[in-house]
């Protein structure tokens, strides 16, 4: 007798931690710059130097970049930029994570804090959170058929799964060239930027993973010339770019989580020589999961009308796919500048991220409440503070409909801003309108017990001479033609037969004529 099984690749989260960290630094002022007098915007990124997985614990080395832009303690007033970094080694304690382990690292910075010390010198405060998970590939020896001499009655329990086909990192890399209008002036020096990518949709295609957004791209230059007039410029720029994905299939159910690593602007001559092109070079990072919904068919219990069988079962867990949308939320606020502040004369730039401060299911959804951090650039109408910033934390709350979750089930909602528009009331106050994504994933749990050998021995005579060989029978509550079958060591088809059944289905009331066939058992 053969059992024949099927291995149904499953996934699953085999440990994760949270990891906060305070990162401090004084940083003096290059020779090259002037003092500091004001400060306007600030902001800072994580750049991953290395993620190295040990027995229960991940070693990560970084460091924090921050960028400044200030207004110098000079009588011109003038706007200049600076930029460093805080280098950082942080060993978190992981349970169950091996060396050779898959590591999943997402961060968040919290409250970053830039501070004048004096003149020449700024205090750089922050709270850095480091979520490290570690996720891998299972097989679930799933049985599906058997194999016998002897005569063999089965049953199959049918489930609708979700398997992992594929599991894998990459990256996709935008290079973008840009040249600004004839109408601005040449690119001395670029003093601010911001680059942000929004992913509007990715498609599934064979062998490979179509990904289409958006690049925004905004700059403050100092142009050319003795002034050195500080100018700006942005740009949204569509893109289409496809990674290669081995055993991709277009009808697969992809959960592809996009995040921006590395973000780069160079000042390039255009064909008269002239600094009025700048080259764009974003890379993203993307954690790819593709997973396949199929129906299996798996044994779920056997006997023999000629042998005592004995079934050895364990535990399996399996997933199906409850929910996978993407829900929207939309978020209007106004931002109010401080009476300390310089007003509000023509708004340059906006950038916004969203963190998510509770995600929690309840019953028939998942709640979720963060805020919308928005970070705006203006130009004032005080010569002497040309260019200021104001912040503002939007909160918001969503209900997600998820009917059916419970606690079996694993959900996966990740944050995304997708629009932000500011227009100015006053010359006091923003009014913000924001389009907040969250990217929902659900996986429901699935409890079976799976048959993973089969025993046979001689049949107890003794017992089943006590059974009678003919027998009418009433089907009780609950009862199947299966467990009557089983139970009298009569085939399946035998009793459709002797009863004219046209299908296995009997209901609770049903008549039936039970003969024992002694041939086949001797």
């Amino acid at each position: 007798m053969e059992l024949v099984k099927k291995n149904v690749h499953m996934h699953r989260q085999k440990s994760k931690a949270v990891s906060q960290i305070t990162l401090e630094d004084d940083y003096n002022i290059p020779d090259s710059k002037p003092d500091v007098g004001r400060i306007i915007l600030d902001k800072g990124e994580i750049k991953v130097d290395e993620v190295k997985p040990s027995e229960d614990m991940v070693m990560i080395k970084g460091q924090l970049v921050f960028k400044v832009l200030y207004i110098s303690d000079m009588v011109e007033k003038s706007v200049h930029s600076i930029q460093g970094s805080i280098p950082f080694e942080e060993v978190v304690r992981v349970e169950g994570i091996d060396p050779g382990d898959s590591v999943v690292l997402r961060w968040d910075i919290e409250d970053l804090t830039t501070g004048i010390i004096n003149s020449r010198k700024l205090s750089i405060q922050t709270i850095l959170t480091l979520m490290v998970s570690v996720e891998e590939l299972y097989d679930e020896e799933t049985p599906v058929e058997i194999h016998s001499e002897e005569p063999i009655e089965y049953c199959k329990d049918s489930m609708e799964i979700v398997a992992m086909s594929v599991m894998k990192k990459d990256i996709l890399r935008l290079k973008e060239e840009i040249e600004i209008p004839s109408n601005m002036p040449n690119i001395f020096d670029i003093m601010w930027d911001s680059v942000t990518v929004n992913i509007i949709d990715t498609k599934l295609m064979d062998q490979k993973i179509t990904i289409t957004g958006e690049l925004h791209v905004f700059f403050l230059y100092e142009a050319e010339g003795e002034e050195r007039r500080l100018q700006w410029f942005e740009k949204t720029i569509p893109f289409t770019e496809s990674v290669d994905c081995s055993g991709c299939e277009s009808t697969m159910v992809p959960d592809i989580e996009v995040t921006v690593s590395q973000k780069d602007l160079e000042i390039k001559p255009d064909y008269d020589g002239e600094q009025r092109v700048v080259n764009v070079d974003a890379v993203l990072d993307l954690n790819i999961k593709l997973y396949e919904e199929e129906k299996v068919e798996m044994l779920s219990d056997v006997y023999s009308v000629s042998k005592e069988v004995e079934t050895v079962t364990q535990q399996g867990l399996f997933q199906s796919l409850l929910v996978r949308n993407n829900s929207k939320c939309r978020v209007n606020d106004r931002i109010r500048i401080k009476n300390s502040q310089a007003r509000i004369l023509q708004i340059c730039n906006s950038e916004a991220s969203v963190k998510l401060d509770e995600v929690n299911m309840v019953e028939n959804g998942i709640s979720v409440e963060g805020i919308i951090e928005v970070r705006i650039l203006y130009v004032t109408a005080d010569d002497n503070i040309p260019f200021y910033s104001v912040k503002g934390s939007l909160p918001f709350n969503q209900m997600i409909d998820v009917p059916g979750i419970d606690s079996s089930c694993v959900y996966f909602v990740k944050p995304s801003v997708e629009q932000i528009t500011t227009v100015m009331i006053d010359s006091e106050e923003v009014e913000v309108k924001a389009l907040v994504g969250l990217q929902v994933f659900v996986l429901k749990g699935m409890e079976k017990n799976k048959i993973t050998d089969i025993r046979l021995s001689d049949l107890d005579i003794q017992k089943l001479q006590e059974l009678p060989g003919m027998v009418g029978y009433i089907v009780a509550p609950g009862e199947t033609l299966w467990k009557i079958g089983k139970k009298y060591y009569v085939p399946i088809k035998q009793l459709m037969d002797l009863n004219d059944l046209p299908s296995a289905e009997v209901k609770p009331g049903d008549k039936l004529l039970i003969v024992k066939s002694m041939d086949s058992i001797f």
